[in-house]
């Protein structure tokens, strides 16, 4: 077996080197060597199935194509297109195009957010798409303080154990779902009703388990409810990064696909509002109000998403050329820009089919653990779905009313907090919107996750400052709340401009065209079943290490993902998605051993100040910068 799946990669690899020219190493001696200026020579070391076609080969390429696809009325501009998508830093040097051509170009590069309404629209029918899934999860934040003991869950007929179990069990039926069946319904979902069916259909689960969680009888039902909320929950988040990510401009993708987590986080303090907002109410109808109320955001996406363009890629990859130029044209600013992406993206499609020619959804599973280049993006998206999950931000979004009700708050005062813990999570993920694709994705989580550890210490060791007697002084409660109030909001401050968008931006990106829907159920499915598994296991944990144990936990698993980042994580920044397969081409201990020596070299200059040391050869060198990474 390992012999035949060692033949199939090499076959594989050669009939990827066969179709792509020129293919190479990320790493290479003579890339070391380049001068940062020779643009032509850069243009090269990234991987571009143009690179190195003879422009009278090109030009009737794209005539033979325009004709075959009817569009020969775009051919004269999809021949300079083709022609900017071979060398795009030399169109200076492209006679072919006029200078109306070439002050388009340079105004993409100078003003990336001039952007077309469409790009826009779609951006924002995804963002509150993301805030359905974040007021879903955090709603039941302050229901469960209702409804736990409306449902008889927390009754004496139930042992202290099982009341625990039944509550994580509800918590986490959404994501146990999503974890088993949701997050694979996205392959087989994507290709039938095409990215924005599937969209539509997830918010319509959404919408209707809304109100059957509001009009549940017991406990049985409430689960079951929130059961098939997580089925709707799990396409949703796999699809709608995928989305943006195919439609958005490369300089600016990073920014649009993290807008999956800003908009979750308004979600979450939306949901957390919604607590606030019915939890004055009677506790039989408080609970049922506030789950429900997450009925109207997904009824506005099904309308909204009615409206926006399919994904180009989506189209292309299933031999809807025209409609792909067509769905280009809306989300890019003129005829050219549209004409260049689209046979760009074709070419990048084209090569995929024939390199996955006879596979199915199986093989494309199997091909992201035995093809090397999937292998490094498998892994690097389970550390950052892993990773959002053990850095314990969702133990403060399902359960943060009952932390605070067990550090001194009463009931309507705890939700109240809460939702302070909803609001710190979006206000601090709007920075990320320019930060994302500024500094990467590395560097914000190697600069956050340091006090992720150190907030999440804080909070637990906080429980240690016991609260007085009823009747003393209450100045030591005050202590207790104010030190676990700061110490979860400070937390939600680190978290949300780093490990809040990363991961969804990351893993959307990640992966290469043939594998990218089976490769985002992946991603997906981790970040979920560790949800389940965090969701689950916060009441017995809490009961066996108390709030000190269980927060130092997670504290300590920051501690070990900030070294997981550092040294298996590469960077995506301001690559096409194309581009992204050099990238992943780097051997792993490769880059370790380059991040191991980073680290040494940046720890001789700033704390043993060694400021004459020489700069170590950059990492990457990619078609529009040099990064050490």
């Amino acid at each position: 077996m390992a012999s035949e799946i060692s033949e199939k990669q090499d076959r594989s690899e050669r009939t990827s080197r066969d179709a792509r020219p020129d293919q190479h190493g990320a790493v290479r001696k003579d890339v070391l060597d380049l001068d940062v200026n020779d643009r032509s020579k850069l243009n090269a070391v990234f991987e571009n199935p143009l690179a190195d076609v003879q422009k009278e080969t090109l030009l009737q390429n794209v005539e033979d194509f325009c004709r075959e696809h009817d569009l020969m009325e775009q051919c004269d501009v999809m021949k300079r297109g083709a022609l900017a998508a071979q060398s795009p830093w030399n169109i200076d040097e492209i006679p072919e195009l006029t200078q109306e051509d070439r002050e388009i170009l340079e105004h993409e590069k100078t003003h990336k957010w001039d952007q077309p309404w469409m790009l826009y629209w779609l951006v924002s029918m995804a963002s509150l798409a993301a805030a359905v899934q974040g007021m879903d999860e955090t709603v039941n934040n302050g229901a469960q303080a209702f409804y736990l003991e409306e449902l008889g869950v927390t009754s004496d007929r139930f042992s202290p154990d099982m009341q625990d179990n039944l509550t994580g069990l509800i918590v986490g039926a959404p994501y146990l779902a999503c974890a088993i069946l949701g997050c694979w319904l996205t392959e087989p979902l994507n290709r039938v009703f095409a990215r924005r069916g599937t969209i539509f259909l997830s918010c319509f689960i959404a919408a209707v388990a809304s109100i059957w969680e509001g009009v549940a009888n017991s406990w049985v039902n409430l689960f079951l409810a929130r059961f098939v909320l997580g089925l709707g929950i799990g396409s949703k988040s796999s699809t709608v990064p995928i989305y943006t990510a195919e439609c958005a401009p490369a300089p600016i993708r990073g920014a649009l696909v993290m807008q999956w987590q800003v908009w979750t986080a308004f979600g979450i303090m939306m949901g957390n509002i919604m607590g606030v907002a019915f939890g004055g109410l009677r506790p039989d109808l408080a609970w049922r109000l506030i789950l429900g109320s997450t009925v109207v955001l997904p009824i506005i996406v099904c309308a909204q998403v009615y409206f926006c363009p399919e994904s180009p890629r989506w189209l292309i990859q299933h031999g809807k050329i025209k409609k792909a130029y067509q769905s280009f044209r809306l989300i890019r600013k003129t005829e050219l820009q549209a004409s260049r992406d689209l046979y760009y993206t074709f070419i990048g499609v084209e090569i995929e089919k024939r390199i996955n020619v006879g596979k199915n959804l199986f093989t494309q599973f199997a091909e992201l653990f035995t093809i090397p280049r999937n292998r490094r993006a498998t892994f690097a998206t389970w550390i950052v779905m892993f990773g959002q999950q053990f850095c314990g931000v969702n133990v403060i979004a399902y359960y943060s009313t009952t932390i605070f009700q067990q550090s001194g708050y009463g009931r309507n005062p705890a939700l109240l907090a809460s939702m302070g813990t909803g609001i710190l999570n979006w206000v601090f993920a709007l920075p990320a919107f320019f930060t994302i694709d500024t500094f990467g994705r590395r560097k914000l989580l190697l600069v956050t996750f340091p006090f992720l550890a150190i907030t999440l210490l804080w909070t637990g060791m906080s429980f240690f400052i016991d609260p007085p007697p009823a009747g003393s002084n209450v100045s030591k409660s005050k202590a207790r709340l104010g030190m676990v109030t700061t110490g979860m909001y400070l937390f939600e401050c680190f978290y949300s401009p780093g490990m809040g968008p990363v991961p969804f931006s990351y893993s959307a990106e990640a992966f290469p065209m043939q594998v990218r829907d089976v490769g985002m159920s992946w991603a997906t499915a981790t970040t979920w079943c560790f949800n389940f598994i965090l969701s689950f296991t916060w009441p017995r944990l809490v009961r066996a290490f108390k709030a000190e144990g269980a927060f130092g936990w997670y504290a300590a698993w920051c501690v070990i993902l900030w070294f997981l980042v550092l040294l298996f994580l590469p960077e995506t920044k301001a690559l096409t998605l194309e581009e992204l397969d050099q990238v992943f081409s780097v051997p792993t201990w490769k880059h370790a051993s380059y991040q191991i020596k980073t680290s040494v070299w940046h720890i001789k200059k700033w704390v043993f100040f060694k400021r004459n040391q020489e700069p170590l050869p950059p990492f990457y060198v990619g078609a529009e910068k040099l990064s050490t990474d």
